[in-house]
């Protein structure tokens, strides 16, 4: 019984360790420094591991859920060690201004202007302005185990199901950019939202300019 009290606390503590803040504050997310996925990813894992091994029966069911919750740990916080790497490299790798990259959780936001990408009104990508599409794809092509949703966003300016017939068409464009990349289309999942996501006020130039965008979440599938 001691044993197994031992191997449960160590697996606690585990846990608690990836909850404790390091020095560090992320460029886009003052909350979140660059191990937060990581951290986040070892908790989560170590829970998960942990119930498993729980709902095992007999006198070994709380030693299993203690070894649970260390694989559980280390594989939820191997995960969140790659999001974190990828978002460091693409902070790196797009240069164009208006382009973030935010961590989310269990995921990253990579966050392009629509006047980076599309002249006014228009589903038709700009040759010139394409750099940042393959440098992304090559970023996926890096981590496999990954899926993006392509999400195209408007402002409120005309109709709705046009702005929204739009955001589709757009969001399309770009992911056929991010296949002609070597990203597998099975990763990829597109939609457009039209008006309906504002991220700012439509009532202003510069906020019907921020909705103005197409995003990119990006998820590990392990």
């Amino acid at each position: 019984m001691k044993t197994k009290t031992l191997l449960l606390g160590a697996a606690a503590s585990m846990a608690l360790a990836a909850c404790v803040p390091g020095g560090y504050t992320g460029a886009n997310n003052p909350d979140q420094g660059p191990n937060a996925n990581r951290n986040a990813g070892a908790i989560t894992g170590a829970l998960i591991g942990g119930a498993l091994g729980a709902t095992s029966g007999g006198d070994e069911r709380l030693t299993k859920a203690a070894a649970g919750a260390v694989v559980g740990g280390l594989i939820g916080g191997g995960i969140g060690s790659a999001l974190d790497r990828q978002a460091q490299e693409l902070r790196r790798d797009l240069t164009t201004n208006g382009v973030s990259v935010v961590r989310q959780g269990d995921q990253l936001i990579v966050t392009m202007p629509q006047d980076v990408l599309f002249a006014t009104d228009s589903a038709s990508l700009r040759p010139d302005l394409q750099r940042d599409l393959y440098t992304l794809a090559g970023s996926l092509n890096r981590y496999p185990d990954t899926t993006v949703e392509v999400v195209g966003n408007t402002d409120n300016t005309g109709s709705a199901d046009y702005n929204l017939n739009l955001s589709r068409k757009r969001a399309q464009s770009v992911a056929s950019v991010l296949q002609a990349g070597g990203v597998a289309p099975g990763r990829i999942i597109v939609s457009g939202r039209g008006e309906s996501d504002p991220v700012a006020s439509n009532l202003t130039a510069e906020g019907r300019q921020a909705n103005r965008r197409v995003e990119f979440i990006i998820r590990s599938i392990r």
